[in-house]
């Protein structure tokens, strides 16, 4: 491929505005509008976060989630280690292998939730596969095994279509990862079982840390059937067959940083100041509004979830149609696809919206509520000037 340096005729044509905060990237993920490390000045730096206010300030996490989310009074909710890969691990070495299991598989980290539960856990699981751009078919699934999915497939921007998708009355558990979900969707708590997320993603906090929440009836679980496998100590939910209360209290199994535990707090009282869970859902909608338009009128990008009712309006995903793109092999298809997203950040319009590894090269766009819509808007007509640059250097 030769060389995208940009000419002074190219450069005339560069569009004139660019956004405020070019950061798109899908984790960790922007920081609220406004943020700066002075909000962080009241961090409980140098103190146990055993101590009293330790405690507090990791309760108030948990107590302003389940407020913003709307969660029932009965689940609980607790900050685990490991992002929301570790809240996952640890509900599935935990609660899998006592009835069988039906997993669903559509993208990059359902895909890893599947591969673990028949490869490390070694469970005889149904795998339910649909390739990117779609889900798995729902009518395949046994709601009389437990069931693992993600709400919103991160790597390929479809989602679960709503709570219609789950049966009100299912024998297993539905463990739901909703880590790209979680603040920016609907979660129907009364299908669902545990969920899991992390901080870095709709409400751009930091890494690190995961969120787990878990029904009486996976606590029930948890409590009469205890795991048939030997448990690591940060993944260890019961002591004497009963569930460590602790943990969902802010009784943390390992040591949280205080300092990412006071950013937490932070983007949640945003959340708050921009009305809660139904605020953040239209700032998101707003976003894909505007994405939306400029895919239907664009010659060159389509959706990579093919079903409209499926589309996430968080981790937004673009394949690229044009004749000489398609053309090229997978590895031409990456490095074209890289180079729109290269020339982007040296241009400082767009960081980090090259599609994930493992998905069908193309874009990927954070949309969630900490962005916003005037940066979505300036960042469309470079989208379409970077296209050009990279089209021209194959001759398209």
């Amino acid at each position: 491929m030769s060389d995208l340096s940009v000419t002074p005729a190219d450069a005339d044509l560069r569009p004139q505005a660019r956004p405020v905060r070019p950061y798109f990237s899908s984790g960790p993920c922007v920081k609220r509008p406004g943020w700066s490390l002075e909000a962080l000045s009241g961090a409980l730096l140098g103190r146990s976060h055993r101590a009293p206010e330790g405690r507090d300030r990791l309760a108030e996490v948990i107590d302003r989630s389940k407020a913003i989310l709307g969660m029932p009074e009965d689940w609980r909710l607790g900050i685990v280690p490991a992002s929301d890969t570790g809240a996952m691990e640890m509900v599935m070495w935990s609660l899998l292998g006592s009835r069988p299991v039906d997993v669903l598989s559509f993208e990059s980290f359902s895909d890893t939730w599947a591969k673990d539960i028949t490869g490390q856990l070694g469970l005889d699981a149904r795998v339910l596969k649909a390739d990117y751009g779609n889900l798995p078919d729902m009518e395949q699934v046994d709601w009389s095994h437990d069931v693992v999915l993600a709400w919103n497939g991160t790597t390929s921007g479809v989602c679960l279509p709503g709570a219609e998708a789950i049966p009100a009355v299912h024998e297993g558990l539905v463990i739901c990862d909703a880590t790209s979900a979680a603040f920016a969707m609907d979660l129907p708590w009364d299908r669902l079982d545990v969920v899991t997320w992390s901080w870095q993603k709709a409400l751009g906090g930091e890494a690190a840390h995961g969120m787990l929440a878990l029904s009486p009836r996976a606590v029930a679980r948890l409590e009469s059937e205890p795991s048939p496998r030997p448990l690591p100590k940060i993944f260890r939910l019961t002591s004497g067959g009963k569930l460590i209360e602790g943990i969902f209290r802010g009784d943390t199994i390992n040591t949280p940083s205080m300092l990412c535990v006071e950013d937490a707090i932070d983007s949640l009282k945003w959340a708050e100041d921009v009305g809660g869970l139904r605020g953040l859902k239209a700032r998101c909608q707003a976003n894909m509004a505007v994405l939306s338009t400029w895919e239907n009128q664009s010659d060159w990008a389509r959706f990579l979830a093919v079903d409209p009712a499926q589309r996430s309006s968080t981790s937004v995903c673009f394949r690229i149609v044009a004749p000489w793109f398609v053309a090229l092999d997978r590895e031409g298809q990456l490095k074209a696809a890289g180079q729109i997203a290269k020339l982007l950040a040296k241009e400082g319009a767009a960081f980090d919206i090259a599609s994930y590894r493992d998905a069908p090269a193309g874009l990927r766009i954070w949309a969630g509520a900490t962005v916003e819509v005037a940066d979505i808007e300036a960042l469309l007509p470079w989208l379409d000037w970077a296209y050009a640059q990279v089209k021209a250097t194959h001759g398209g």
